[in-house]
């Protein structure tokens, strides 16, 4: 598989969680949620920049991101059963993990 699919998926990923801070500050006036969502989509976008040039360095920190994100919300997401938007970013963050490893593990030949 091309790397050029991690690095579109970690800035579809940065741009989720951009996103996603902006709408929980909209929905529920969350700064944390804002400072939050806007810096994790800034590390995902350094990611994606990195793995530009180091795939393997920049794929890595994009896996140790999704899975921060993923051990903070995946509990919230037990606890609440609300898709909106801990059942979301779980998803997300498993299959940005999923797909950056499988990445790193089968690089392109």
């Amino acid at each position: 598989m091309n790397p050029v699919v991690g690095e579109i998926a970690l800035g579809v990923y940065a741009l989720l969680l951009a996103v996603g801070g902006v709408m929980g500050f909209v929905k529920a006036r969350s700064q944390a949620s804002l400072i939050a969502g806007l810096l994790s989509a800034v590390i995902a976008s350094v990611c994606a920049g990195w793995s530009i040039r180091d795939p393997t360095t920049g794929f890595g920190l994009g896996i140790v991101l999704a899975l921060v994100l993923l051990s903070l919300f995946a509990p919230r997401f037990a606890k609440s059963r609300k898709f909106m938007p801990a059942g979301l970013l779980c998803l997300t963050s498993l299959v940005v993990v999923a797909l950056l490893a499988f990445l790193l593990i089968r690089p392109a030949a």
